[in-house]
Protein backbone atom coordinates (compact mmCIF):
# COMPACT_ATOMS: atom_id res chain seq x y z
CA UNK A 1 0.00 0.00 0.00
CA UNK A 2 1.52 3.21 -0.86
CA UNK A 3 2.14 6.09 1.44
CA UNK A 4 -0.82 9.02 0.85
CA UNK A 5 0.19 12.37 -0.54
CA UNK A 6 0.77 15.53 1.78
CA UNK A 7 0.04 17.88 -0.27
CA UNK A 8 -2.09 17.74 -3.37
CA UNK A 9 0.68 19.30 -6.31
CA UNK A 10 4.59 19.78 -6.76
CA UNK A 11 3.68 23.68 -5.90
CA UNK A 12 2.25 23.13 -2.28
CA UNK A 13 5.11 21.06 -1.89
CA UNK A 14 7.32 23.25 -2.76
CA UNK A 15 6.09 26.07 -0.79
CA UNK A 16 6.34 23.74 2.15
CA UNK A 17 9.89 23.29 1.62
CA UNK A 18 10.28 26.57 1.16
CA UNK A 19 8.47 27.40 4.41
CA UNK A 20 10.34 25.02 6.98
CA UNK A 21 13.45 26.65 5.04
CA UNK A 22 12.47 29.72 6.25
CA UNK A 23 11.59 28.37 9.83
CA UNK A 24 15.27 27.13 9.73
CA UNK A 25 16.82 29.98 8.78
CA UNK A 26 14.71 31.90 11.32
CA UNK A 27 15.87 29.67 13.99
CA UNK A 28 19.40 29.55 13.45
CA UNK A 29 19.35 33.34 13.67
CA UNK A 30 17.50 33.36 17.11
CA UNK A 31 19.93 30.33 18.40
CA UNK A 32 23.02 33.07 17.66
CA UNK A 33 20.98 36.07 19.26
CA UNK A 34 20.64 38.36 16.16
CA UNK A 35 18.02 39.69 15.31
CA UNK A 36 16.06 39.08 12.42
CA UNK A 37 16.80 40.78 8.58
CA UNK A 38 13.61 43.58 8.22
CA UNK A 39 10.65 41.98 5.74
CA UNK A 40 11.16 45.00 3.65
CA UNK A 41 14.56 43.99 1.47
CA UNK A 42 14.97 48.15 1.07
CA UNK A 43 14.97 49.08 4.81
CA UNK A 44 18.72 48.52 6.56
CA UNK A 45 19.43 45.62 9.06
CA UNK A 46 20.58 48.25 11.26
CA UNK A 47 19.62 46.57 14.80
CA UNK A 48 21.28 43.54 13.42
CA UNK A 49 24.45 45.00 12.40
CA UNK A 50 25.13 46.55 15.24
CA UNK A 51 24.41 43.33 17.45
CA UNK A 52 27.06 41.91 15.20
CA UNK A 53 29.34 44.31 15.16
CA UNK A 54 29.18 44.00 19.41
CA UNK A 55 29.92 40.36 18.87
CA UNK A 56 33.14 41.04 16.76
CA UNK A 57 33.98 43.30 18.96
CA UNK A 58 33.41 40.93 22.07
CA UNK A 59 35.92 38.54 20.71
CA UNK A 60 38.57 40.86 19.38
CA UNK A 61 38.72 42.20 22.93
CA UNK A 62 39.35 38.67 24.25
CA UNK A 63 42.15 38.01 21.48
CA UNK A 64 43.65 41.28 22.56
CA UNK A 65 43.37 40.46 26.62
CA UNK A 66 44.80 37.14 25.60
CA UNK A 67 47.81 38.26 23.64
CA UNK A 68 48.80 40.96 26.33
CA UNK A 69 48.52 38.00 29.01
CA UNK A 70 50.81 36.34 26.62
CA UNK A 71 52.94 38.90 25.87
CA UNK A 72 53.28 39.67 29.66
CA UNK A 73 54.50 35.96 30.22
CA UNK A 74 56.98 36.48 28.54
CA UNK A 75 60.69 36.93 29.20
CA UNK A 76 61.82 40.46 29.34
CA UNK A 77 64.36 39.17 26.65
CA UNK A 78 61.62 37.74 24.47
CA UNK A 79 60.07 41.01 24.76
CA UNK A 80 62.44 43.13 23.87
CA UNK A 81 63.31 40.67 20.70
CA UNK A 82 62.70 40.79 17.20
CA UNK A 83 59.45 38.00 17.88
CA UNK A 84 58.45 40.42 20.57
CA UNK A 85 57.98 43.89 18.94
CA UNK A 86 56.59 41.82 15.45
CA UNK A 87 54.13 40.24 18.15
CA UNK A 88 53.19 43.44 19.97
CA UNK A 89 52.60 45.77 16.80
CA UNK A 90 50.36 42.84 15.51
CA UNK A 91 48.93 43.36 19.01
CA UNK A 92 48.59 47.20 18.61
CA UNK A 93 46.89 46.50 14.84
CA UNK A 94 44.12 44.40 17.04
CA UNK A 95 43.61 47.11 19.43
CA UNK A 96 43.41 49.65 16.35
CA UNK A 97 40.74 47.64 15.06
CA UNK A 98 38.79 46.90 17.99
CA UNK A 99 38.21 50.85 18.94
CA UNK A 100 37.50 50.95 15.09
CA UNK A 101 35.05 49.11 15.45
CA UNK A 102 33.84 50.06 18.84
CA UNK A 103 33.41 53.87 17.26
CA UNK A 104 31.97 51.83 14.15
CA UNK A 105 29.12 51.02 16.57
CA UNK A 106 29.02 54.70 18.84
CA UNK A 107 27.72 56.32 15.74
CA UNK A 108 25.31 54.22 14.66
Amino acid sequence: MSTPRKHPNAAACQAAYRKRQQEARRQELTRKGLPPLPMVPTIPGEARWKKMLAEAGALLSMVADEREAYFDDRSEEWQESDKGDAFQERSDSIANILNDIDDLALSS
